[in-house]
């Protein structure tokens, strides 16, 4: 999809790809359990739809980000902190988010997650915007790929203003305001 102004995805076309999505991930444990860890608050819509089209026994464990402002030897920086995670030694894991932008979050994520020794672990992400990652980082599994850097809202994204996360659709705009379409509306 490209970067113009009110880019949209169907509520028709998520559950689309989100359905071959989940038949790729059935083929590829083959009936193995599977972990799928995801992330709130951005991850929750995309997961749920995702995981009922896995054929594949699933355990769902849920992690939240909190960003935090630090000062270290007196220089502010961002920081990322995850509560405790799950047990996941010898498991198949499936990291679960929304967007992959920067990469930086989910590299740390699938670092520490790492650390409990898992058989494997793979990444699925709705949006994918390459044109902004700042690590050597690539989804195992998205749905879409998209050069806006425009806000989407709709599937489980929020607006700024919290707005737009229960929007079946998924639309971008300059401020991520979701488009109207018309339809039911009364005049």
């Amino acid at each position: 999809m490209s970067g113009r102004k009110g880019a949209a995805y169907s509520a028709a076309r998520i559950a689309a790809r989100v359905a071959a999505l989940g038949k790729e991930v059935s083929r590829e444990y083959q009936g193995r359990r599977l972990d799928v860890v995801v992330t709130l608050d951005r991850g929750f819509v995309f997961a749920a739809d995702l995981m009922r089209q896995i054929d594949a026994p699933v355990v769902c464990h849920f992690v939240r980000e909190e960003v935090r402002d630090v000062e270290h030897s007196g220089h502010a920086r961002r920081e990322v902190f995850f509560g405790s995670g799950p047990e996941l030694k010898g498991r198949d894991v499936l990291v679960v988010d929304a967007v992959l932008e920067s990469g930086v979050t989910q590299e740390f994520l699938l670092r520490r997650l790492g650390e409990s020794k898992p058989r494997s672990i793979r990444l699925a992400v709705l949006l994918d915007k390459p044109a902004k990652r700042r690590v050597a980082l690539e989804p195992d599994y998205f749905g879409f790929r998209t050069a806006s850097n425009q806000v989407w809202v709709g599937y489980g994204l929020a607006a700024a203003n919290g707005m737009g996360r229960n929007l079946r659709q998924l639309s971008s705009g300059a401020n991520g305001t979701p488009r109207k379409s018309g339809k039911g509306r009364k005049k």
